[in-house]
């Protein structure tokens, strides 16, 4: 698929307040840097402080007058989400945008977060779910849009209810499915219960597509030591702009979910055949993210166990 040039439309976000998770690189930094450049005043909540200013520096060069803040978050512990949302809420500033973007991807091995949960379950859904449910006051005040990441990867799968930690046995990618199934699924019923709670937020999903990213990448802290084989052939294909996106590409789904031209409750990707690749637009659900009982039951066991309840 030969590439070509494509983009989406940010509106003016001047005098309008986002917060996108896992901006110190890849998907989430092109996100942040499309929405300082259009006005917002980007908070971006990093794990990584030396990185996080890295990444404000490399907006700053590209849009000298961009409002950025950042803060630490780890989305592994529930005690970070809590301190973030505690923080953000006595400052006491309305959230117009949220997009739950930062996320991990399959640890070679079975690792848990700071509260014993599988790292990927723990931390690309509950740690979502614990943030949004902590800063709702602030959304709904707002009148926020919720966008949340899901990945291609959640296509096929299924949620392992008879063992949602993985204790018995670990399957790196089947957990990293069923985190991304959650992903969905929370942001679905998110928007569900907005709309018959009155709560005044809406919820659009994304994916990304597949993209050259650091998820595949050497990763010491998740036991990567070097660079999967997949990444590098994700590279290869994405140079000659064949099947696979861009890191810039990549990160349009998402900017186009959170503009005003997306549906509510609506589900974003890349358009090109697999839907890898190309320029965003509309996407069927996937048949793992249909499960309406799923997303009732989720939201149960994800409240149960981060100890954050929605109204």
């Amino acid at each position: 698929m030969p590439t070509k040039s494509y983009d989406v439309t940010i509106p003016d976000f001047t005098g309008r307040r986002a917060v996108v998770t896992g901006a110190s690189d890849g998907l989430g930094l092109r996100i942040a840097s499309r929405l300082a450049a259009a006005g917002a005043e980007v908070v971006m909540p990093v794990r990584n402080p030396a990185k996080g200013e890295a990444a404000a520096s490399w907006i700053r060069e590209r849009h000298p007058h961009a409002k950025l803040s950042l803060a630490e978050l780890d989305l592994s512990s529930l005690a970070s989400v809590a301190e973030l949302g505690d923080r953000l809420c006595a400052d006491g500033a309305p959230i117009h945008l949220l997009v739950n973007n930062a996320g991990v991807m399959t640890p070679p091995h079975r690792q848990t977060t700071t509260d014993g949960v599988e790292l990927q379950f723990g931390t690309n859904h509950l740690g979502h779910f614990a943030l949004t449910g902590r800063l709702l006051p602030l959304l709904r005040a707002g009148r926020a849009r919720v966008t949340s990441q899901t990945s291609v990867a959640a296509r096929s799968g299924t949620v392992n209810w008879d063992d949602l930690n993985w204790d018995r046995s670990y399957d790196g990618m089947a957990a990293y499915r069923q985190s991304k199934i959650a992903v969905g699924l929370f942001a679905l019923e998110l928007h569900r219960r907005s709309a018959e709670g009155g709560w005044g937020i809406t919820s659009t999903l994304a994916h990304p597509g597949v993209a050259p990213t650091s998820l595949l990448a050497a990763r010491p802290e998740v036991g990567r030591g070097r660079d999967t084989t997949g990444v590098r052939v994700i590279r290869w294909l994405s140079r000659r702009g064949l099947l696979v996106g861009t890191v810039d590409s990549a990160a349009l789904p998402a900017l186009l979910a959170a503009s005003p031209e997306a549906v509510d409750g609506g589900f974003y990707g890349p358009t090109w055949p697999g839907n890898a690749g190309g320029p965003p637009g509309p996407q069927k659900l996937w048949k793992p993210l249909l499960d309406n009982g799923g997303g009732q039951r989720l939201w149960a066991v994800s409240e149960e166990r981060t100890g954050v309840s929605f109204p």
